[in-house]
């Protein structure tokens, strides 16, 4: 008579602790924010949803300014100080295109008019920007309104005046982006991630546990 032993009898399954730590971390993680391998941040994502303000100290600082060491330095320091003050020199253009008309009252009072739109949908609003049930980016918002703002002072007949104004704004944006150190800036992760300022890394697949069988 012959007997047969219970099926798994003798086979001891032993698993590798810091395997199973592992895999433990890694689906808290995923479960914590199943769109991104780190945790969410509300703190930063509202500001890159929403345009933030740069206090003028900081933008002014003296002792943060320094020569390039050569083109590509440059024009990464442009990059990152166009991503992290581009509020404070968007409010710098518009103050050199508004000084250009001092003597022109009807253009004035038209850029007026248009600086209403500015700062109610750009720099004092408080959500996204919704027509039509679609959300607008913050970029998109920006290149609609320089554009109604340079159209409407044409149309006043003051065209050479804007033109100028744009070149002057233009080269003293970019004189100070690029003498603008950038090592005490630090953009928040998306920002950076639209801007291409950080590579990202594509996740990997989990791996099977490693077991032994005695």
């Amino acid at each position: 008579m012959s007997l047969k032993p219970p099926a798994g009898y003798g086979t001891i399954t032993a698993t590798n602790p810091a395997a199973a730590q592992t895999s433990k971390d890694l689906t808290f993680t995923s479960r914590a924010n199943p769109q991104t391998s780190q945790p969410v941040h509300p703190a930063r994502i509202s500001q890159s949803v929403y345009p933030t303000r740069r206090p003028w100290p900081e933008l002014f600082s003296l002792t943060s300014f320094s020569v390039p060491y050569n083109y590509a330095d440059a024009m990464a320091r442009i990059k990152h100080n166009i991503s992290y003050f581009r509020v404070n020199y968007a409010m710098a253009v518009l103050l050199i295109v508004f000084l250009s008309l001092l003597w022109h009252p009807v253009s004035m009072i038209v850029f007026l008019i248009v600086l209403v739109a500015w700062l109610a949908l750009y720099f004092f609003r408080t959500g996204p920007v919704v027509l039509f049930n679609q959300s607008f980016d913050d970029r998109l918002v920006v290149v609609v309104l320089s554009l109604v703002t340079v159209v409407a002072l044409v149309f006043t007949h003051v065209g050479l005046n804007v033109l100028v104004s744009l070149i002057v704004g233009v080269v003293v944006v970019g004189l100070h982006a690029a003498f603008r150190i950038t090592q005490d800036l630090f953009l928040d992760e998306e920002t950076a991630a639209e801007n291409g300022l950080v590579s990202v890394v594509a996740s990997q697949p989990l791996r099977p546990t490693s077991y032994t069988r005695i």
